[in-house]
């Protein structure tokens, strides 16, 4: 994939263009959605899909994403629960300081896997390949749950390409004998869930809003449950200190997807490294706690 990507363009309904990449070589395209005008005008409406008919399985890898904004780029990674919608209550904030690409992962969302794809093994160079796509030489990452492991892993693999590097509710990926320890240690918060139980009960709406976009992943993605997962390799999070990547870490207090106290210590190991808690969230700050978390992450960017 190291081959200068081909581009295509094609209308899109309700957009102003598609852009599909073919990367020589590779299999591996882009299907991108641009809006021109302000954030809130960029609505996608040339996916559409029969209520009771599943979307045939796709001959070639196609990453869907969506580019808003102008100014520094800032790229949006989500977690297993979410789609690129998920940052619903980021972009129209982000955008008007910012370039925000928010895409959907591979086998999530508009970007369903091939059959025996490579699946989260693929997603840093997926990554990768979008940010050649677009011309993007270097950007700040911002990586939410499961987005931990595309961006850190992308930041220890190419650091030269990372401005700054926000994790959220996540360890990337990262692991060693002493987070194994924690995480087994880990006082039990509750059951595992998105958000705080405290959350349904203030926002129910938002609560069955983040349910709904978890739940195009079920119908979209053609990933076999029964495969085992694809081991990636453990990002090397001393390049990413070495290079002088500024760092932020999100962390939930009422975390029960990932335990506090882990992401801490990932944290307190990599030295200028920030920290911020955030007292009443779950696992996902940014859409539980969205003003302060837009504040907290924007302040981090600007500096």
């Amino acid at each position: 994939m190291s081959n200068l990507p081909h581009v295509q363009q094609a209308q899109i309904a309700r957009r102003d263009f598609v852009q599909r990449v073919a990367l020589a070589g590779g299999g591996l395209a882009f299907a991108g959605a641009a809006g021109c005008g302000a954030a809130e005008t960029g609505l996608l409406g040339a996916v559409q899909l029969a209520e009771d008919t599943p979307p045939a399985v796709p001959a070639e890898f196609t990453l869907f994403y969506e580019d808003y904004g102008e100014g520094a780029p800032v790229v949006f990674a989500h977690g297993a629960g979410g789609t690129h919608m998920s940052w619903w209550r980021q972009i129209p904030t982000f955008s008007q300081e910012f370039r925000c690409i928010t895409y959907a992962q591979r086998g999530y969302g508009f970007s369903p896997d091939v059959p025996q794809g490579p699946g989260r093994g693929a997603f840093v160079e997926d990554l990768r390949g979008l940010l050649d796509t677009l011309g993007i030489e270097r950007a700040s990452l911002i990586g939410q749950s499961m987005g931990g492991r595309s961006v850190l892993g992308f930041a220890a693999a190419y650091p030269e390409r990372v401005e700054a590097l926000v994790l959220s509710g996540t360890t990337g990926g990262y692991r060693d004998e002493e987070l194994d320890a924690l995480r087994a240690a880990a006082p039990d918060l509750g059951s595992r869930s998105a958000f705080a139980a405290s959350y349904a009960e203030r926002d129910p709406e938002g609560a069955f809003l983040y349910r709904m976009v978890s739940r195009t992943n079920q119908y979209l993605d053609e990933t076999d449950d029964d495969e085992p997962a694809v081991e990636t390799p453990i990002p090397d999070i001393g390049r990413i200190v070495e290079a002088g990547v500024r760092t932020l870490f999100l962390v939930g207090e009422r975390d029960t997807v990932a335990p506090p106290t882990v992401t801490k210590a990932l944290q307190a190991k990599m030295t200028g490294s920030t920290l911020v808690t955030f007292p009443e969230s779950g696992h996902s700050p940014y859409w539980e706690v969205h003003e302060e978390f837009n504040r907290v992450v924007l302040d981090f960017l600007r500096a």
